[in-house]
C-alpha cells in the first residue's frame, strides 16, 4: 500500500492513478508534492513530469524539505527547451523534453527514468506526479492527451507505482473533465474554502 499521509490520511493499492482537480490556486501542487515528498521519505522513487514550472523551480520546493543530492528524485522538465533554452544539460535530478506537445518525448524520458529505478537502482515503489495536465490540453486536443495519458496511467499501473495527475477543473467543460476522469481510479477535489473532497479506490 502507498500511505499519503501526512497529506492526506488515506492508503491506496500500488498501480493506483488519482486525478487532482481543483480551481487554480487550491493548493493542488503543494498537496501532490507532499505526497511525493512522503514517498521520498520512506526510501521510493519520485519522478516529477513539470509542464508548467522549470525543473530548477520544481527541486527547490523540496530542497527546502530535504538534501535532494542522494535522493531517488527526478522531474522531468517539458518546459525549458520550449523557452528556447538548449544549453541545458541533463542529471541524475533532471531530463529535458523539448514541450508539453512532445509526448512521445515525454513518454520516452519517463520509460528511460523508470527503468533506471527498477533496474539499476532497484527502486520497485516509484510515486509519479504529472503538473499539470491543463498544459497539455493548452497546446493539444482532447482526444491526443487522453490516448497519451491512457498509456501513462497504465504505466504506472504496471510498475505498481502511484500516480499523481494535477488539471485545472475550471479551465476545462465537463465533457473534457468527465473524459479524463475515466481514466483515473480516483479523484481528490481542492476547493477555495475547506478540505479536499477525497474519492479513492
Amino acid at each position: 500500500m502507498y500511505d499519503l499521509s501526512p497529506a492526506l490520511d488515506a492508503t491506496v493499492q500500488p498501480g493506483t492513478n488519482i486525478l487532482l482537480a481543483g480551481p487554480p490556486l487550491t493548493g493542488k501542487r503543494a498537496l501532490g508534492f507532499d505526497v511525493i515528498a512522503g514517498g521520498i521519505d520512506a526510501g521510493e522513487g519520485a519522478v516529477v513530469v513539470s509542464t508548467k514550472d522549470s525543473a530548477q523551480r520544481v527541486l527547490n520546493e523540496f530542497e527546502s524539505r530535504f538534501d535532494i543530492d542522494d535522493e531517488p528524485l527526478t522531474v522531468i522538465d517539458c518546459v525549458t527547451r520550449q523557452q528556447g533554452i538548449s544549453d541545458v544539460t541533463e542529471s541524475d535530478h533532471v531530463k529535458y523534453a523539448s514541450s508539453p506537445v512532445d509526448m512521445t518525448g515525454i513518454g520516452i524520458k519517463f520509460s528511460e527514468v523508470l527503468e533506471e529505478y527498477y533496474q539499476v537502482r532497484g527502486l520497485e515503489r516509484n510515486r509519479v506526479m504529472l503538473h499539470s495536465l491543463s498544459t497539455l490540453l493548452m497546446y493539444s486536443d482532447l482526444q491526443t492527451v487522453f490516448r497519451f495519458l491512457h498509456v501513462f496511467t497504465g504505466r504506472v499501473q504496471s510498475i505498481d507505482g502511484l500516480g499523481l495527475f494535477s488539471i485545472d477543473s475550471t479551465a476545462h467543460d465537463d465533457q473534457t473533465m468527465n473524459t479524463l476522469k475515466q481514466l483515473f481510479d480516483g479523484i481528490i477535489t481542492t476547493h477555495e474554502d475547506g478540505e479536499p473532497t477525497v474519492r479513492l479506490p
